[in-house]
C-alpha cells in the first residue's frame, strides 16, 4: 500500500524550477570530453544529465551558475548523486584545452564532466537548445571576451529535456527538483 501511494505522489509532484518536457529535442552531439575520448549523449543516458555552455574563463556567469550546481547536487543522498553528470559544454575551445577543462570541472565535482569540439559543432549544438554565444574582437594582445547564455537544460534517462534550470533558482528548488529527476528517471 505504501508503494502505491508513493508512486502516486510521483505523479503529482510540481516542478520547482521550470518544466519545459517537448520544447526541445531529444540530447545528441559528438564532442571530446576532458579526458580526449570523442563522445556521444548515448554515453551519458541511464542517468539524467544537465547542458550547461560556457567557458572557463568565465569570470562570473560560469562559476557562479557551477557552484550553484555543485551545491544543488551536494544536497543529494551520495546513493543517488552519481546518476547524475551535469555536463559543461565550453564554447571557448581556442582556450579551453583538456587539461584546462579538467582542472574547471574536477573543482566543481565528480558529476561535472568537461565537453568541447570545434566552433563548427559547438554552433550546431548551441542552436539545437536555443542557447547563444558569441566572440568580440580580438584586441592587440589578441584577448577576446566571450558571451553566452546561462540556462541549464536538465535530460531525463532517456535523452528528453525535462527542466530550464536559471542560476537565481533556489539551490533547495533545484535540489528537489534534481532528486525527483533522478529517482523517477
Amino acid at each position: 500500500m505504501l508503494t502505491v501511494l508513493a508512486l502516486s505522489g510521483c505523479k503529482d509532484y510540481v516542478w520547482q524550477t521550470s518544466e519545459i518536457s517537448g520544447a526541445m529535442p531529444p540530447l545528441e552531439f559528438e564532442l571530446q570530453d576532458e579526458d580526449g575520448r570523442i563522445v556521444t549523449a548515448a554515453d551519458y543516458r541511464g542517468g539524467p544529465a544537465l547542458l550547461f555552455f560556457g567557458f572557463a574563463n568565465c569570470p562570473d556567469v560560469c562559476p557562479t551558475t557551477l557552484a550553484v550546481l555543485a551545491e544543488a547536487t551536494q544536497r543529494l543522498d551520495e546513493n543517488i548523486r552519481e546518476d547524475l553528470k551535469v555536463l559543461f559544454v565550453s564554447v571557448d575551445p581556442e582556450r579551453d584545452d583538456l587539461e584546462i577543462l579538467a582542472r574547471y570541472t574536477d573543482a566543481f565535482g565528480l558529476q561535472f564532466i568537461g565537453l568541447s569540439g570545434d566552433k563548427q559543432a559547438l554552433t550546431v549544438l548551441t542552436r539545437r537548445y536555443g542557447s547563444t554565444h558569441s566572440y568580440s574582437k580580438k584586441d592587440n594582445d589578441g584577448s577576446y571576451d566571450v558571451s553566452h547564455s546561462s540556462a541549464v537544460l536538465a535530460f531525463d534517462r532517456g535523452g528528453q529535456v525535462r527542466l530550464l534550470i536559471r542560476a537565481d533558482d533556489p539551490i533547495d528548488a533545484i535540489a528537489a527538483d534534481l532528486r525527483h529527476l533522478i529517482i523517477e528517471g
